[in-house]
């Protein structure tokens, strides 16, 4: 069987630290959250990889981020203990329950009942406000405004009505683009207006929530 806090060990020393995470409270995160609990049953040998894992996400294609990319676009987000972060696209829960271990007030928004059943039974405890049932692109807008916003998928438009969650001055974090020139982006909110930076190079499958529309093919 595998040894799995031997495997997270490995994944924050060879994965994360590899990759320019240097945050402490993430590195420690990533080192105490338990990620096979987080992985659809039968998987859990394939929690520690360094890929990302598909999730049957009723009819969108869904994926649990790899350690490196995920713990990369958390850090970007620089949550402090109190803050209010929005997860969307929580799948399982992983990234929610490393949020909450950041010390943030967490809301997760799913779109997949299914998924967000799967939610709720691993995220029971303190530190969460909620597990939201709705579409992804609508956020939860009940629970906002929030310091920082991240989309566990890739985002083909900008993410509006979410970034409009966002308190003054804070963050959102997504994969941003076409598949072959997709960049993790962080957005920050000043005012009425979102600045952008591109971070780096990343690749998520496209929630359809976030699509650009198709024109009419002839």
């Amino acid at each position: 069987m595998l040894d799995y806090a031997q495997a997270r060990r490995l994944m924050v020393d060879c994965q994360l630290r590899t990759f320019d995470v240097n945050s402490v409270a993430v590195l420690d995160a990533f080192g105490d959250v338990a990620r096979e609990r987080f992985v659809p049953p039968g998987r859990e040998d394939f929690a520690y990889i360094d890929q990302t894992l598909s999730l049957d996400g009723g009819g969108d294609t869904r994926a649990m981020p790899a350690p490196m990319l995920l713990a990369r676009m958390i850090q970007a987000l620089d949550l402090k203990a109190g803050d209010k972060a929005l997860d969307v696209g929580t799948g399982y829960g992983y990234a929610a329950a490393i949020l909450r271990h950041l010390g943030a007030e967490v809301v997760a928004v799913e779109s997949s009942a299914a998924l967000a059943a799967e939610a709720r039974e691993r995220l029971e405890g303190p530190s969460l406000a909620a597990v939201v049932e709705a579409a992804l692109d609508g956020g939860a807008p009940a629970h906002a405004p929030y310091d920082g916003i991240l989309v566990n998928g890739r985002v083909e438009v900008r993410p509006q009505g979410l970034l409009e969650q966002l308190k003054e001055g804070g963050r959102l974090v997504c994969v941003l683009g076409p598949a072959r020139a997709a960049k993790a982006t962080l957005f920050v909110r000043t005012g009425d207006a979102f600045g952008a930076r591109p971070l780096f190079d990343a690749a998520l499958p496209a929630l359809s929530a976030f699509a650009t529309e198709r024109g009419f093919a002839f």
